[in-house]
């Protein structure tokens, strides 16, 4: 990882993770259990990818970090939700998430169940009450349809019907499932910015791009990791006949399918300058092992 990239994410985790810390404290008059599962749900090493792409877009678009601050941390209690419900035997079936027994191996599945529940009815508290008044609905809205039918969930759907099985319907449920919340991540923080057409439309192709080659790194992953690596159990997707961009295209064509999306994320971030933190972390995403 470039010195720079590697700085700017110490620093930036650091923020997150004590504003995650902060809005998971409850008081004591509520369900303890839950309040602990929430907690153990969002506070377990998780990478913040999402929100650190949303703290570098913003920057980039000079919006202030307590500003949008709330909204990356809704962000990632709504991906830390969507764990918590896919390691669900009901869903991917997954006893390990980063390296820990899964929500619902440490609590119970009912437990598991509530907590995604209650962490994404938080996510919207929390942007109704702390972002800007002027930005909070639209930010609400576009959330809403990032991790709703038209995205992370009913990209999920499309996952467990089986039906996925070219190129271009996998390119269409994972430009839900997985990238719809990326996007949000890049894109959120122009509802605080003035940014003129061109400006704004490279922030979508970047984050359209960096969306499917994440997707595409996740497959290489699951395909060659490790449980110690990864931190949850490899070739579960191969191992229940889904279709992935390894099982599809083999491990070449996934990686030079993985190079070409993420040369396409670079091109468009370059708008910024020639060095700028989203191509750095387009290019971080390329070469992750976890």
């Amino acid at each position: 990882m470039p010195p720079r990239l590697a700085a700017y994410l110490t620093q930036k985790t650091a923020v997150i993770e004590k504003a995650l810390n902060n809005y998971l404290v409850f008081p004591p008059d509520v369900p303890q259990e839950l309040a602990e599962a929430m907690r153990y749900a969002v506070l377990n090493g998780g990478k913040r990818i999402r929100p650190a792409l949303m703290l570098a877009a913003a920057e980039l678009l000079r919006v202030a970090e307590p500003e949008i601050l709330p909204a990356a941390c809704a962000l990632e209690i709504v991906h830390s939700y969507s764990l918590a419900h896919d390691d669900l035997p009901c869903m991917d079936n997954d006893d390990w998430r980063r390296g820990q027994p899964a929500c619902h191996k440490k609590f119970s599945e009912a437990i598991a169940l509530l907590t995604g529940d209650t962490l994404q009815a938080y996510a919207y508290e929390i942007i109704a009450r702390d972002c800007p008044p002027e930005s909070a609905l639209e930010l609400i809205k576009n959330l809403g349809a990032a991790s709703g039918i038209y995205g992370m969930a009913g990209g999920q759907a499309l996952d467990l019907s089986g039906a996925v099985r070219t190129l271009p319907e996998l390119q269409k449920m994972h430009s839900r499932k997985t990238g719809a919340l990326l996007k949000y991540a890049v894109t959120a923080p122009l509802c605080l910015a003035q940014a003129d057409a061109a400006t704004r439309q490279a922030l979508r192709d970047y984050a359209d791009a960096v969306g499917l080659a994440f997707q595409i790194k996740d497959d290489i992953l699951d395909a060659t990791g490790t449980t110690e690596a990864l931190g949850k159990t490899p070739g579960k997707d191969a191992g229940g006949n889904k279709v992935t961009y390894v099982t599809l295209l083999g491990l070449e064509k996934a990686a030079e399918l993985l190079a070409a999306e993420t040369n396409k994320a670079c091109a468009s971030a370059k708008i910024f300058g020639e060095e700028n933190l989203l191509l750095t972390m387009a290019q971080y995403l390329l070469e992750r092992k976890n």
